[in-house]
């Protein structure tokens, strides 16, 4: 960051914010955006009717370290829904 700072101003780096703001991000950022554009529309279209479809930023990483918090349940069914609409079946273990 030092050596970053020591080569170029402020006023760079101002302009390559506003270039990332009117543009959109460069670099990894980049292509973290198309990478969850093209999963978002791949998505969509195998999308039931009258569900909602996906929206890019539910495929974005989150760097920030934050994350969607979900319950056990709500993960089960999730995982039950992408079962059953790969066809899959649930055994369940009588015994115990």
């Amino acid at each position: 960051m030092r050596h970053l700072l020591a080569d170029i101003g402020s006023a760079e780096l101002a302009e390559w914010r506003a270039y990332e703001l009117t543009f959109g991000p460069l670099g990894g950022a980049r292509g973290d955006v198309n990478a969850a554009t093209i999963a978002a529309a791949i998505v969509a279209v195998n999308t039931g009717k009258g569900k909602r479809p996906p929206t890019i930023a539910d495929f974005m990483p989150r760097w920030d370290g934050t994350r969607i918090k979900k319950t056990p349940e709500e993960l089960f069914k999730q995982a039950m829904a992408a079962n059953a609409a790969l066809g899959g079946r649930v055994q369940v273990n009588t015994d115990n």
